[in-house]
């Protein structure tokens, strides 16, 4: 677990975090004859928080944090509740005149949505398993067939039913135990991400009167179908750290704990080989990993160390045909493919290249099957898929997707004698689309296309990828979708996004919510700045640590040459990132504020280095490779030069909109709170400064299929209001 946001990073991206700014009780008289249209006849009056010293001193430097006092780990103090509270009533007066726009948006938004759809069935032990969703429901119902589509259907999990009551709920982990009969699944109802389990006899309906509270949500069937491993999380840190073995039918105060992670920058997750003969057990820190396997007909048995972890090592280990494979930056700084069997796991030099090295792919992802490896591999920017029979490497081939733009990703195969690879696709104009792939013909059958519902056609959208030069000369992709009657001879919108951390890629995919930025002609940018990992593994070593700095110039480069090259004016531009995209964007706020119009920040990291100094909070011990260990010296001051909330200055900033939520788990709500506190105190603008916090939602915003795009509308309506769009 990092500080990425995937589901939030997701409805601009498939909702991928963001949201803006403002501020200021005097504006422009355009903007106050808007306001005045609110309820209330006066101007609404921004929330002043109250300074409270607490000077902190560190390698002989003193900050002094005058809003510290906003921390709360229990949620419960009345005063912060209190002042929360009015952050979300002044914002709520201040768009009071967008209602109607947010009520529109949200509709357009949630009505290209399909009501009454279904994923794409897999066929897994015997059953064909789906998700539906109905007509009114925000939840899924889980489903199986027996052996044939035609088969009646079996309704294994209806979230809508255990969600019922509840302001947040969200299930996780879902695991058919292997004779198909018993069913595990977690459940999180605050949005803090530590998950309850249940048990479920699938032949009977009824819930086993087991429960095991504090867990990770992950866990694994042993091959007995009665022992369960799963994993637990620290209550105060949320670090996974325990392994526990649970007997069905035993009170989980009887459950053994198997393996405890004593390093606290690592943390640990629970899977089973793709042969499902091996358990496989994982220690990950940021730059390290050790995997122990255990063989799932031994339950009672200790797990085996596969090979020690070793510095800047990671490797990760699955299971087929007899053999390991085990992806690798072992003398392959972008990763490659080996082999080995179980006596020679713990001996590097007695591994066999099945890919080797190579300097300009980036082996990101495989996938086994008993006659075909088939990998995930990115060059140049682009994310592929390529086939390889096995003995056969010179029959090796590339899957073709015939565009420019295009995001492809290995789907869920279960079945390792399947002769079909099923893969998922979409790019910038194309909705998400599910293929399955004949490995042996080479054809391809669309499975399913997301339906865009009221009338979407990709014709009437352009993708392009562009090239810009950042100030140190290296070369950043940019990938643009815009609509194509757009005006190019003048400078038109942008909303520009970037996230640029952990490694993690932002590959160009589609958006059912964008368009509702396209329609209105504004061209929506992904910056694909250092720090991810979408030109290798250079790229994000770039990007991190003592080279944290190129993520921000990258991005403020990337909005410049928008402007030089005539897309768009500072005017008109906008930033937008969540989590450690939320650093990203207020840095660059700091930074170069004169460069955009608007700021988004969702769920955004900008208290980095009090976070970082604090090993209490979740996340912080094992980011320590990822931002530096501030409890030295140079990273101390490293980090202090950047991080957003230390760097706040008395100077003008651009419109800023702050979303959050209370519960997030990942970047706690104080952080965003004091930052914006902090911006209140010093910017010297009369531009909007508008701080909104969900008090049910966490990291990942409102649980359910729709109600995560009300506060979606919101962010949009901020920003086509201070645009100007309509």
């Amino acid at each position: 677990m990092t500080r990425c946001d995937v589901s939030r990073l997701a409805p601009v991206v498939a909702v991928l975090a963001v949201f803006l700014v403002g501020c200021t009780t005097t504006m422009a008289n355009v903007e106050k004859s808007k306001m005045q249209q609110s309820k209330t006849t006066e101007s609404p009056v921004a929330p002043v928080a109250k300074q409270v010293e607490h000077p902190m001193t560190m390698h002989g430097h003193l900050r002094n944090d005058p809003y510290y006092w906003m921390r709360d780990d229990q949620r419960k103090n009345e005063e912060v509740l209190a002042h929360l509270a009015k952050e979300n009533e002044y914002t709520a007066a201040i768009l009071a005149h967008t209602e109607k726009l947010q009520s529109t948006i949200f509709e357009e938004i949630k009505n290209r949505i399909k009501k009454d759809d279904s994923t794409v069935p897999y066929l897994k032990d015997g059953y064909w398993y789906y998700r539906r969703f109905e007509k009114g429901k925000e939840y899924a119902f889980v489903c199986r067939k027996k052996l044939e589509l035609t088969a009646p259907e079996e309704i294994i999990l209806d979230i809508n039913a255990e969600a019922t009551g509840k302001d947040y709920y969200s299930s996780a982990g879902l695991r058919i135990s292997p004779d198909t009969k018993l069913l595990a699944f977690g459940e999180d109802t605050l949005s803090r991400r530590i998950y309850t389990l249940r048990f479920r006899n699938l032949e009977t309906g009824k819930d086993l009167a087991d429960r095991i509270e504090g867990t990770a949500g992950n866990s694994v069937w042993a091959a007995d179908n009665k022992t369960l491993f799963y994993v637990k999380r620290d209550e105060k840190t949320l670090r996974a750290y325990q392994l526990y073995r649970h007997s069905l039918g035993t009170p989980a105060s009887k459950d053994v704990l198997v393996y405890e992670e004593k390093d606290d920058t690592f943390h640990i997750s629970i899977d089973v080989s793709k042969s499902k003969k091996y358990l496989l057990l994982s220690s990950d820190s940021t730059l390290v990993s050790e995997v122990r396997t255990l063989p799932a007909d031994t339950p009672d048995a200790e797990f085996r160390v596969f090979l020690p972890r070793e510095k800047e090592h990671e490797y990760e280990v699955d299971h087929a045909n007899g053999l390991f494979y085990v992806r690798t930056n072992w003398q392959a700084r972008n990763f490659r493919l080996m082999s080995t069997a179980l006596d020679d796991t713990d001996d590097k030099g007695k591994w066999k290249d099945v890919i080797p090295a190579a300097a300009e792919t980036f082996l990101a992802d495989f996938d086994l099957f008993k006659d075909y490896l088939v990998v995930n591999e990115r060059r140049d920017g682009l994310k592929g898929i390529r086939i390889i029979p096995w003995g056969e490497p010179k029959n090796a081939y590339a899957v073709d997707f015939g565009e420019e733009l295009y995001n492809a990703n290995l789907g869920y195969n279960p079945q390792l004698d399947s002769k079909v690879l099923r893969y998922g696709y979409s790019s910038m104009v194309t909705p998400h689309s599910v293929f399955d792939f004949q490995l042996e013909t080479r054809k391809r059958e669309l499975k399913k296309q997301d339906e865009v519902l009221g009338g979407y056609d990709a014709k009437n959208y352009l993708q392009r990828r562009i090239e810009i030069k950042a100030r140190d000369g290296e070369s950043v992709h940019v990938s643009l979708v815009f609509h194509k009657d757009l005006d190019r001879s003048k400078p038109q919108p942008v909303y520009l996004y970037g996230y640029g951390a952990y490694g993690h890629s932002m590959d160009p995919y589609f958006s059912h919510s964008r368009i509702s930025l396209l329609d209105r002609k504004m061209i929506f940018a992904m910056a694909h700045i250092r720090g991810g990992q979408e030109r290798g593994r250079r790229w994000y070593d770039e990007g991190r640590l003592q080279k944290k700095m190129n993520t921000f110039t990258d991005f403020i480069d990337v909005a410049k040459a928008l402007v030089d090259k005539g897309f768009t004016s500072a005017d008109k531009l906008v930033a937008s990132g969540g989590s450690a995209g939320g650093l990203l964007v207020g840095a660059v706020a700091n930074m170069a504020p004169e460069a955009f119009k608007v700021v988004v920040a969702n769920v955004p990291f900008v208290d980095v280095l009090t976070t970082m100094l604090d090993e209490s909070i979740p996340l912080t011990t094992f980011e320590y490779d990822e931002w530096g260990n501030p409890n030295e010296k140079a990273a101390y001051h490293y980090i202090l030069s950047y991080s957003p909330y230390d760097q706040v200055e008395a100077k003008d900033y651009p419109h800023i909109l702050v979303l959050t939520g209370l519960h997030d788990s990942q970047v706690q709500y104080w952080e965003p709170a004091k930052w914006v506190a902090k911006l209140r105190q010093l910017k010297t603008d009369k531009n909007r400064l508008l701080f909104k916090v969900n008090m049910e939602a966490g990291h990942g915003g409102a649980s359910g299929r729709f109600r995560r795009f009300k506060e979606l509308a919101l962010e949009y309506a901020f920003i086509f209001d201070i645009l100007d769009i309509r």
